[in-house]
């Protein structure tokens, strides 16, 4: 019983990939692929948190993602505001902490405030984690770091894996055990660069919006059947 527990992933990274492919193949507007994808990451920390997974991030928006259709990024944004002002109160009463992880300044309007806040408001909460990463991208994020560490006259010979690592936007969340993306592609596309180093990969051949809980357990069991060296063996 031990030896199971242990092999029960504590942070699992999800790229949630093909909203637009699943929309196109049922002829349907790309923004209603969104829309579904969005209703599955409502309910997605639940169906970890019962599993024992602690904290869930999820890879909603990238750096690149900006040069799709203004419709289609309006969109979005509109999606994560309901995410963290409509959909608010679902994650606060299930007590999830939320966290906000990218270039969150750039976001328009008010969302960077509304993140802001989102994250103030959750941040005693303990059944679980749900880090949103939105404007993201893992080069972006060893930019802002070295550009940090070079404000802070950070000298060479101070620079080490653990100083890189407080830099990080999340400085505090321990590294994915196992990164799962959806749809066809089989790759990273720029999540969690610095964090993936020996995180398992595993890659599931459906589309984002037909993610079911069931396939949660998957993961796990998935993860618990894998032989994890990390180099020493």
């Amino acid at each position: 019983m031990e030896d199971k527990i242990k092999k029960i992933p504590i942070h699992v990274g999800l790229i949630m990939d093909g909203n637009r492919r699943w929309a196109k193949e049922r002829n349907l507007p790309t923004i209603e692929g969104h829309r579904r994808g969005y209703e599955v990451m409502i309910n997605l920390p639940e169906w970890f948190f019962s599993l024992g997974v602690e904290i869930v991030s999820v890879y909603a928006f990238s750096t690149e993602n900006w040069s799709r259709s203004r419709e289609e990024v309006n969109y979005l944004m509109k999606l994560l505001k309901n995410a963290l002002t409509k959909d608010f109160e679902a994650f606060n009463e299930r007590n999830i902490r939320l966290l906000i992880t990218g270039r969150i300044e750039e976001l328009p309007g008010d969302l960077p405030e509304v993140c802001r806040e989102a994250v103030e408001k959750t941040k005693t909460n303990t059944k679980g984690i749900l880090n949103i990463c939105i404007n993201y991208g893992g080069r972006a994020e060893l930019v802002d770091a070295i550009k940090k560490m070079v404000k802070n006259n950070i000298g060479v010979d101070q620079v080490h894996e653990g100083m890189i690592k407080k830099y990080l936007y999340q400085k505090d969340l321990i590294d994915p055990d196992i990164i799962v993306r959806t749809s066809v592609e089989k790759r990273l596309s720029g999540f969690q660069l610095w964090q993936s180093n020996y995180s398992e990969l595993m890659f599931i051949e459906k589309y984002w919006p037909d993610f079911e809980k069931i396939d949660a357990q998957i993961i796990v069991n998935e993860y618990a059947e894998r032989d994890r060296r990390r180099g020493g063996d």
